[in-house]
């Protein structure tokens, strides 16, 4: 069984990366979880790190 998508929460602007939507402006295709997006990925609003996301339940 496949693992249900998350949501991941800026802690600085609240950016939200939905994995079932991905963001197809910023390259990440629908489905794109979490974990394959590169380490040097930062917040397309506000240049936040991804080390500083939280998942979040919506």
């Amino acid at each position: 069984m496949a693992e249900a998508y998350k949501t991941w929460q800026c802690r600085t602007c609240g950016y939200l990366y939905d994995e079932r939507a991905g963001d197809p402006d910023e390259g990440l295709a629908p489905g794109t979880r979490w974990a394959d997006i590169p380490a040097d990925w930062i917040c397309p609003l506000c240049g936040t790190a991804k080390a500083e996301f939280d998942m979040v339940e919506i």
